[in-house]
């Protein structure tokens, strides 16, 4: 998810769409929480490691 947003940054930011921009950032959040919730130790969405 974090590298899905970070193409959708970077191709939004050379191409000047900003839909793009927005739902890169949106993703790129939601990665790193995942990832923060997923190696403190806590189940995300089922599972005990989310990558």
């Amino acid at each position: 998810m974090i590298a899905l947003g970070i193409i959708l940054l970077i191709i939004g930011f050379l191409t000047g769409v900003s839909i793009l921009w927005t739902i890169g950032i949106i993703l790129l959040v939601v990665g790193a929480i995942l990832w923060i919730l997923g190696s403190m130790g806590h189940a995300v969405a089922g599972r005990r490691h989310y990558w």
